[in-house]
């Protein structure tokens, strides 16, 4: 019953996962560094096969069967250590105390025993191997195994040997112990690298969240708005409109009651956007601003030390609530992105209308001077809620960079209510950087 765990653990000691049978080096980014550890194994093996054969035969007096028997068990499972070092460790240290022990029959007499030359420069190879993909605990396992396999054939060596076997315990400890910090060194920053990728990816998935969450919340008062007018007018229309039939007077009863039904799930859906488990409603008391606004905004940025100028067409027709809120806060952001990315930059705003599109064009020169920015990285909020409120109303968003240094922001937005039931995809091609 006790030897059936131990079975267990040493056939999956000798069968790794099959992600663990990658070759050496299969990550590296250049092809001629992935093909690498096969070079180097197989200049161990051409180098190390033709001398093991001749030193066995010629300074053991080994018979020439055994030394080539010998030689091939040696030296050839390096190649197999490329992708399976460990299967290729158990072969070689099989052929290894095999010659050891074949050698007490030869001509020792001040030669190295049990461990010849070639066997420690290819034993060191597979080591080398081995600390460069297996974990620490398999590590120190193959080094206890190794030393306890050159002690118990040191016990009683040939008479006129050199001992080797403590030479092999000591250069194998030191291989091992400097590859498995280079592997795990390796392995730490890869893990990082995957961390940061996936911290990224959750970070700009939250932003994008919060930004929907603050527009919602912004645009609650507008659609609460005109559910308050259809629920005033239905509930009206009864004492206003003469000669109305029952029928006619419960049908305005029925629209007024889901409209007030509406209402109340709005403030609960509300509720829950701007709960931040504080216990407030974290409410903004202050009307949404519009267009009719921005003149403030410009002015208030120019008072912060920003060259900015308004070009506002007298013209514009009457704009749908969430085109106006959404012009307001696409310029904000962009004038916010201005002051913190570009400092000192020239700044232009334009807002023009054609009874069709209402077009928000924002334009920066390069930073004044050498100025630093005042933010060297981005939270990923700005250009992301410019998508989203564009996205919104059904427009489109163009944003880049210019010849000369600046940026542009140039959104679209539609004054056809209609058109923001099915929202065009938002063109947008550089990175967020606000």
């Amino acid at each position: 019953m006790k030897i059936t765990p131990l079975s267990r653990r040493a056939l999956d000691l000798l069968r790794p996962p099959a992600e663990d049978t990658r070759p050496l080096f299969s990550r590296a980014p250049r092809r001629w560094q992935r093909w690498s550890p096969y070079v180097v194994a197989g200049g161990f093996v051409a180098a190390l096969l033709p001398v093991t054969i001749t030193v066995l035969a010629n300074d053991y007096r080994l018979g020439g069967g055994w030394a080539g028997a010998l030689g091939v068990g040696q030296t050839v499972p390096l190649l197999l250590a490329v992708t399976r070092p460990l299967q290729a460790w158990v072969i070689v240290l099989v052929f290894d105390v095999l010659g050891a022990l074949l050698l007490y029959g030869a001509d020792t007499t001040a030669r190295a025993w049990p461990w010849t030359p070639t066997v420690i420069v290819g034993y060191l190879a597979l080591m080398a191997a081995l600390g460069l993909r297996e974990r620490t605990r398999t590590l120190v396992t193959v080094w206890l195994v190794t030393g306890a396999a050159g002690l118990a054939l040191g016990v009683f060596p040939p008479k006129g040997s050199t001992s080797t076997y403590v030479l092999l315990i000591v250069l194998a400890g030191v291989v091992l112990a400097f590859t498995g910090a280079v592997h795990r060194r390796e392995e730490a920053e890869r893990l990082l690298a995957e961390q940061e990728t996936i911290s990224g990816a959750e970070r700009a998935q939250r932003t994008l969240l919060e930004e929907r969450a603050r527009i919602a919340r912004e645009l609650h008062d507008v659609v609460a708005h005109h559910m308050s007018v259809i629920t005033v007018q239905a509930d009206s229309a009864p004492y206003r409109l003469a000669g109305l039939d029952e029928a006619a007077r419960g049908e305005f009863a029925s629209i007024a009651s889901s409209a007030r039904e509406s209402l109340s799930e709005m403030r609960r859906l509300l509720a829950v956007l701007r709960s931040d488990g504080s216990g407030g409603d974290g409410g903004e008391r202050a009307p949404q601003p519009g267009v009719d606004r921005l003149q403030q905004l410009v002015e208030a940025t120019v008072r912060s030390g920003q060259l900015a100028t308004l070009s506002l067409a007298a013209d514009l027709p009457a704009l749908p609530p969430a085109v106006d809120l959404s012009a307001y806060r696409i310029v904000q952001e962009a004038l916010a992105n201005v002051v913190r990315h570009a400092p000192g930059a020239p700044t232009r705003v334009s807002v023009t209308g054609d009874g069709r599109h209402l077009t928000v064009v924002v334009v920066n020169g390069p930073a004044a001077g050498r100025t630093s920015p005042l933010e060297s990285a981005g939270t990923g909020h700005g250009l992301v809620g410019m998508r989203e409120r564009v996205r919104l109303t059904g427009g489109s968003l163009d944003t880049g960079p210019l010849p000369d240094g600046g940026f542009r922001v140039a959104a679209r937005l539609p004054l056809d209510a209609t058109s923001v039931s099915a929202p065009p995809p938002v063109n947008s091609r550089p990175k967020d950087v606000s």
